[in-house]
């Protein structure tokens, strides 16, 4: 039984308490960032106060800010799902988890919303063998008008298209490499995987011509960011949700890094063939045959992130020891896959 000793007061308190006193059991799931609590048909999200440095959460202010953000843009795709900011306030005592509009003497803000199915989470039906064409035609098509639809420039009236430039990318894929180096021999990642995927990447990147053509074709746009079958259910609709809040480099890009993360996430749990389908029917639905020259490419670094938050996740001291392995066979199973579309971009 695990004791969450090491976890904040508040973490302990909602486990204990969030179910309202209905005596509905509480489960808890962490991810890098994130303290997710699950309870009868509602999920409080709560932000670990880290700084990776493409992300900062150290401190309270900051994580009410993002809070917001991530309320307003996965309102974007879901509407229904969001259902608004909650914070967990000292109150006689004692704490208490409380409506935004009701909260005084914050301890941490969080996010409230609403559970969806989980027999119908799109991982899940990978696992049970279920998941098909269908499937994915009916994410194309929530997709592409998403993104016909997305920003292509800031509130302030500042074009995106710097964010698909070459120069931005490089920053993206090496910090990646830079933030990894310490991890390398750690039994996930080899130098040999280290050195091709690096050297493969910036090839790449060292031929800004073809960040280029993707910005004349009007492709970076505000995107999800965080495109993978974790943050997709397949209810009544597709859901998609979960998208990136914490760093406008990463939300703002090619649309062909949003679909390449979905692809490579299906060519992950080896369903190669559906991958091929989805980038097949988002190009004939979209028109966008361009993205299939950066389509390995994008696929390349997507796997390697991946990779790179499993081996974050395991060295987070406050997560279980069964968690830790996962994402240490997780990441080294990502880190082969990045080796593979580093032979092809």
């Amino acid at each position: 039984m695990t004791t969450h000793t090491n976890s904040p007061a508040f973490v302990r308190f909602l486990l204990e308490s969030a179910g309202g006193g209905s005596g509905a059991a509480v489960e808890l799931v962490q991810t890098h960032i994130s303290w997710v609590f699950l309870v009868n048909d509602t999920v409080y999200k709560f932000k670990k106060p880290v700084n990776f440095g493409f992300l900062d959460f150290s401190t309270l202010e900051q994580r009410r800010f993002y809070c917001e953000q991530e309320v307003a843009l996965n309102r974007r795709l879901c509407p229904d799902i969001y259902l608004g900011m909650v914070a967990v306030c000292e109150q006689n005592g004692g704490l208490a988890l409380l409506p935004l509009e009701q909260a005084k003497d914050v301890v941490e803000y969080g996010i409230k919303m609403r559970r969806m199915p989980e027999e119908r989470m799109m991982p899940h039906l990978i696992e049970r063998g279920e998941l098909g064409a269908a499937h994915i035609d009916q994410i194309v098509d929530l997709l592409v008008p998403f993104y016909r639809q997305a920003a292509q420039q800031t509130a302030s009236g500042e074009s995106l298209a710097r964010f698909g430039a070459a120069e931005a990318v490089t920053m993206n894929v090496l910090e990646n490499f830079e933030q990894t180096k310490g991890f390398i021999g750690g039994g996930a990642l080899t130098k040999e995987q280290f050195d091709a995927i690096s050297t493969a990447a910036c090839a790449v990147l060292a031929k800004p011509e073809r960040f280029q053509k993707r910005i004349q074709a009007g492709a970076i746009r505000e995107c999800h960011g965080d495109l993978y079958s974790a943050n997709i259910c397949l209810a009544d609709k597709p859901y998609i949700f979960d998208c990136i809040e914490f760093n406008e480099r990463f939300r703002y890009s090619d649309v062909a890094c949003d679909v390449a993360f979905l692809a490579m996430d299906l060519d992950y749990h080896g369903l190669d063939d559906l991958s091929r389908h989805f980038i097949e029917r988002f190009v004939q639905v979209s028109g966008d045959r361009g993205l299939l020259d950066m389509l390995n490419f994008y696929k390349c670094y997507r796997a390697y992130v991946r990779g790179k938050i499993g081996l974050f996740t395991a060295n987070d001291q406050s997560v279980d020891e069964q968690s830790r392995r996962k994402c240490l066979a997780g990441a080294e199973q990502y880190f082969r896959l990045a080796m593979r579309y580093a032979a092809d971009q």
